[in-house]
């Protein structure tokens, strides 16, 4: 989809209740050889789109890896439920089968995971449960979705009530959904300055189903009672939360999605080496902010890499923080593919 330099590999997962099953690693290689790498994984009603991420990685000795979990963006089959899982376990063979690629079949003895929203809850889960097989290095965790962005009533009984029916009719729609404030603030036809798929990334999102918020109320109580993440840590959010359901700039500036209270009451359970970073103007998805507070975060991103990582400058060295704001966009990157497993 994105065109040189980026690639994508198919993994095959078999099957479930809907049929064949498949993720999607996308890859761009940094210029010179490197044995670190980061692999992205997305939030929900998401994929990877933001290039001007793997740029900055690239840019800095970093292969960048971004994973499109199974039933989302690139993996997203025509016969299954729109990024729809009854457990977020479900999602760990691909994300070992992406990690044992990364570290095997490319050679990096250095690996950053990152995670955005619930991808941050997934593989914060994930590093705990693979806490003795050395898969990561270090985890980047961006707005991590760790609790339900409601009242306590809605919160803890009413989602328990939820979550039951999600074991009785798991693919029941409920009668809520994910609103377009967010989806309008980042799109270029709307408010925003980003080009994505609005089929995979839709502006309300999709269909919210009794067993997927299940699976949700499930992973952040296991998160509440206490991972033990043996790798560095980075939380990073914004300094506050937008709860209007009508636009007003203000969401432009704020985590119009996730309550980021709710990151930072949580973020001591992940593990013994935890670092928490802020972002005054930071939008849900902080590399997706505006320019001065994501060149913010990622001087913060690549100071903390270099501090806890051991990523020191590559050969060619880093290139200015400055220049990220500027890198190409992903209106830029979507072009079509001139080889055979263009990203």
């Amino acid at each position: 989809m994105l065109g040189p330099p980026y690639e994508r590999q198919t993994i095959d997962l078999g099957t479930d209740d809907e049929g064949a099953v498949v993720a999607t690693l996308v890859r761009r290689r940094a210029d010179h050889s490197t044995r670190r790498a980061v692999l992205y994984v997305h939030g929900y009603v998401d994929y990877f789109f933001q290039t001007h991420l793997a740029d900055f990685f690239a840019e800095r000795g970093w292969d960048f890896y971004a994973l499109d979990l199974r039933k989302y963006g690139r993996s997203l089959l025509a016969h299954q439920t729109p990024n729809f899982c009854r457990d977020l376990s479900d999602y760990f063979p691909e994300l070992d089968a992406a990690a044992k690629i990364i570290r095997e079949d490319d050679g990096h003895d250095t690996v950053l995971a990152m995670g955005h929203s619930t991808g941050g809850l997934i593989i914060s889960l994930w590093a705990h449960a693979r806490r003795d097989a050395g898969l990561v290095d270090g985890l980047f965790l961006n707005s991590p979705f760790f609790d339900i962005n409601a009242p306590w009533v809605i919160r803890r009984p009413l989602a328990a009530a939820v979550s039951r029916l999600g074991r009785r009719a798991p693919h029941r729609v409920l009668p809520f959904g994910l609103g377009t404030v967010y989806g309008e603030s980042l799109h270029a036809e709307h408010r925003g300055e980003w080009t994505y798929d609005l089929n995979w990334k839709p502006l309300a999102g999709f269909p919210v189903r009794a067993g997927w918020l299940h699976a949700i109320r499930s992973a952040q109580r296991q998160l509440r009672a206490g991972l033990d993440i043996p790798v560095p840590v980075l939380l990073a959010c914004s300094t506050r939360s937008f709860k209007g359901t009508k636009w007003h700039d203000s969401a432009a500036l704020a985590d119009a999605v996730l309550d980021v209270e709710h990151m930072v009451r949580w973020a001591p359970r992940l593990g013994r080496h935890v670092t928490l970073a802020r972002f005054d103007g930071g939008m849900h998805d902080l590399t997706l902010s505006g320019p001065a507070v994501r060149e913010q975060v990622f001087a913060e991103v690549g100071r903390w890499a270099e501090a806890f990582l051991g990523a020191g400058p590559t050969e060619a060295g880093p290139a200015s923080p400055a220049a990220v704001p500027g890198s190409r966009s992903p209106a830029d990157a979507d072009e079509p593919a001139t080889a055979a497993q263009g990203g």
